[in-house]
């Protein structure tokens, strides 16, 4: 579901970032990266996921629930991981340029928090690596012919 997501902002020329949280086995948010579309910093899949989650839960603690997203969340959105209380992140493809679940930083994990969250990483790591490939390589095809 969440490389659904993913090519959600795929197909509207946002990076094809995709975030699913799930409690008790529903959904209870997503979202897709929106950074262009709302001219917005903050407007992360997995901060998008987290408020739909908040909303559909009636509250800003997320306790028990699992984020599933395609790429290893960065600082930004690991730190509100773990404000929200999530119990783990599961993601696809690390980021080694800003991933903060184990690449750079390691947030989730950080002792000097107040709460951890458990991580797993890898999964449909291939898949999430080749839709970003093709992203970045079409923009710079793009780019290259004045697109």
């Amino acid at each position: 579901m969440a490389l659904q997501e993913a090519q959600k902002g795929y197909s509207l020329g946002e990076v094809p970032v995709g975030a699913v949280i799930v409690l008790d086995n529903q959904v209870i948010g997503r979202g897709f990266n929106q950074t262009e579309r709302l001219k917005d910093p903050t407007a992360h899949a997995e901060i998008l996921a987290i408020t739909s989650a908040c909303e559909a839960v009636g509250d800003w603690r997320l306790d028990r629930s699992i984020m599933y997203c395609t790429l290893e969340p960065c600082s930004m959105c690991a730190g509100a991981t773990v404000l929200a209380r999530i119990e783990k992140i599961v993601f696809g493809a690390s980021d080694p340029k800003f991933g903060a679940c184990g690449s750079i930083f390691n947030i989730p994990v950080d002792p000097r928090l107040n709460h951890r969250i458990e991580l797993e990483s890898g999964v449909l790591a291939d898949d999430v690596a080749e839709m970003m490939q093709t992203f970045f390589r079409e923009i710079r095809q793009q780019k290259g012919t004045g697109k």
